[in-house]
C-alpha cells in the first residue's frame, strides 16, 4: 500500500482496486522513539473469554456499503476497539473531560463510561472533569472524576461538568493541559467543539507533546457528516412522540383543531423527519432543508384547509430552522449570533401559528383551534433512553482505546454499524442535511402525503445543488444522508 500524508490531521492510504484508507493521526508521527507496553486488558478477567479481542492493526471499515462489483474498493476509516500494545503506562495517564455547547441526552453517560472505562479496563485513577466547556481549562476550577462519582450520573439528563459556547483560546487551553501534566483529552461536542478540538491538536503537535486529543461527536440535530447518528437523537426522536401525541389529542378533540409542533433542527431536519415517520399522527412536517410556501396553489395554507374537511383536525411538524426566509420576509432580519457563530434564529413555530390564525379566522372568516407546543428544552434536557446510552458507552470505550493506543487527532464515531476513527476534518468538513432527493424524505411525503411543496425551478436548484440522484457508491457523503442509507 502506497501512503501519503494529506495534512496533519488525516494520512491517506492508497491499496489495490480503488481502496483509499483515511487514517487518524498518531504519536508516533511526530514524537518520536516512543515506548510501548503490553495492553492490561491481556489480565483482565472480564475480557479473558474473548476469542478476539484485540483488533487487527489492518481493520478498517469502508465508508459505503452498496457496491458496484467493478467499482472502486473506496474510502475506509480505522477500526476502533483495543490493541496489543499501549503507549501508555497506567500510572503516567493523567486524562480529562471536557463538555461544550448545548446540552444533548446522554452526555453524562459519556462522562460515566470514559471514567470507567479508563479505571476498570486501563487501571487509570487520575481523570479530571473540566468545569464550564473549552473556557474551563484556564478560568475554572477542575473536578476530580472516579468511578465512585460518576457512579450514577447517567441517571441524569444534562453534564455534571457543566458546558459554554466559546471560549477557546488555544494558546490557554494547550498552556493548561501542559501545566497540569495532562496527557488524554476527551473533548464531547458538536462540529464547532470539534473544530476546536482539530485547533487543539495541531497545537500540541506543533509544540511535540505527548498528549492524545479524542473527540466524541455530540449533536441532538443529527447534522454530523460520516458517522450513522450522533448519540441522544435516538432519544430525541422518541421524547418528540409525547409533543406531538398531545398536538393530536388536542387537535383531534375540536373541529378544525390544528397542532403545531417546533422541534429541534437549526439547519438539519433529522429529528422532525424521523418523529413524524415513527408518530403517523402528523399531517405535514416542515424542514430547513426543503423550502414551502405560504399563499396559493399549492400552499400551506391550501393544503391545511383540504386535509380539515377531510380529517376535521391536522398536525404540523416544523423544525426550528424551516422557514426562516418567510419569517425574515415578514419581520424585522436579525443577523445575531451564539457565542458558538450559530446564527441566532427567530421562533418560526410561533410565527407560523400566528399566520395560520391570521389567514383562516381574520380572511377566511373560518374558525379554528390551533395549538402551539414547543417542546424543545425538554427533550434535550431528559436522559439517554436504553439505546443511546448502549451507544454512548460504545463510542466512550472506542474513544479510551483509541487514546491508549496512541491514535489522536481523531473523533470516534460509528460507521455502517461498526466503530470508528475519523479524521476531525472529515467531522468539520461540512454538514449533514436531509437529502430532499433521495428516497427517505420520499417516504415521508408518501407517509404524510403531503406536498413537496417545491415548484419546478425550486426542484432543478436543489438538484444541482445537492449531489447527483446516482453518486459515486463510494465516495464522500454520509451514511445517513444519501441513497444508499434509504436502503438500510
Amino acid at each position: 500500500m502506497a501512503s501519503s500524508e494529506s495534512s496533519s490531521q488525516m494520512k491517506i492510504v492508497n491499496g489495490d482496486a480503488g481502496y483509499v484508507l483515511e487514517d487518524v493521526p498518531h504519536l508516533s508521527d511526530y514524537v518520536p522513539d516512543l515506548p510501548t507496553y503490553p495492553n492490561p486488558l491481556r489480565s483482565n478477567p472480564a475480557y479473558s473469554v474473548v476469542k478476539q479481542y484485540f483488533v487487527h492493526m489492518d481493520d478498517t471499515v469502508p465508508q459505503k456499503v452498496v457496491v458496484h462489483k467493478d467499482g472502486p474498493r473506496g474510502v475506509h476509516f480505522r477500526r476502533a476497539g483495543p490493541r496489543q500494545k499501549v503507549y501508555f503506562r497506567s500510572d503516567d495517564v493523567r486524562a480529562c473531560i471536557v463538555t461544550c455547547g448545548g446540552l444533548c441526552p446522554g452526555l453524562n453517560t459519556v462522562i460515566r463510561e470514559i471514567v470507567c472505562g479508563l479505571s476498570y479496563m486501563y487501571g487509570v485513577d487520575k481523570v479530571l472533569g473540566i468545569d464550564g466547556g473549552y473556557r474551563g481549562f484556564y478560568s475554572k476550577n477542575t473536578i476530580t472524576l472516579t468511578p465512585k462519582v460518576v457512579n450514577d450520573i447517567h441517571k441524569r439528563g444534562g453534564t455534571i461538568l457543566g458546558t459554554s459556547r466559546g471560549g477557546h483560546d488555544t494558546g490557554k487551553i494547550v498552556d493548561s493541559i501542559q501545566d497540569r501534566g495532562i496527557n488524554q483529552v476527551y473533548i464531547i461536542g458538536g462540529d464547532g467543539t470539534q473544530r476546536g478540538a482539530a485547533v487543539i491538536y495541531e497545537e500540541v503537535r506543533k509544540r511535540g507533546l505527548k498528549v492524545v486529543i479524542a473527540g466524541i461527536p455530540k449533536t441532538i440535530d443529527n447534522d454530523i457528516p460520516v458517522i450513522d447518528r450522533s448519540f441522544g437523537f435516538d432519544t430525541a426522536v422518541e421524547e418528540a412522540q409525547r409533543a406531538i401525541n398531545a398536538a393530536h389529542v388536542e387537535a383531534e378533540s375540536v373541529e378544525n383543531g390544528i397542532g403545531v409542533v417546533k422541534l429541534m433542527g437549526r439547519y438539519s431536519g433529522f429529528i422532525a423527519m424521523y418523529a413524524t415517520l415513527a408518530s403517523r399522527d402528523v399531517d405535514c412536517c416542515l424542514i430547513p432543508e426543503s423550502p414551502f410556501f405560504l399563499e396559493g396553489k399549492g400552499g400551506l395554507y391550501e393544503f391545511i384547509k383540504k386535509r380539515l374537511k377531510e380529517n376535521g383536525h391536522m398536525v404540523i411538524v416544523i423544525a426550528e430552522g424551516a422557514g426562516q426566509d418567510l419569517l425574515a420576509e415578514s419581520m424585522q432580519a436579525m443577523d445575531e449570533k451564539d457565542a458558538s457563530g450559530n446564527k441566532l434564529l427567530q421562533d418560526v413555530g410561533l410565527w407560523i401559528s400566528h399566520k395560520i390564525k391570521d389567514h383562516f379566522v381574520k380572511d377566511n372568516k373560518m374558525a379554528i383551534v390551533l395549538k402551539y407546543i414547543d417542546p424543545t428544552y425538554m427533550i434535550r434536557a431528559i436522559p439517554s433512553n436504553a439505546s443511546d446510552s448502549v451507544y454512548c458507552t460504545l463510542l466512550a470505550q472506542s474513544a479510551v482505546h483509541g487514546a491508549m493506543a496512541g491514535y489522536t487527532g481523531f473523533t470516534s464515531g460509528l460507521v455502517n454499524g461498526r466503530h470508528t476513527y475519523i479524521p476531525f476534518n472529515r467531522i468539520t468538513e461540512r454538514m449533514n442535511n436531509v437529502v430532499i432527493t433521495d428516497r427517505m424524505w420520499a417516504r415521508l411525503l408518501s407517509s404524510t402525503n403531503q406536498p413537496s411543496f417545491l415548484k419546478l425551478k425550486h426542484v432543478h436548484e436543489v438538484k444541482k445543488a445537492e449531489q447527483p440522484l446516482t453518486p459515486p457508491l463510494l465516495d464522500g457523503g454520509s451514511c445517513n444522508g444519501g441513497g444508499e442509507e434509504a436502503e438500510k
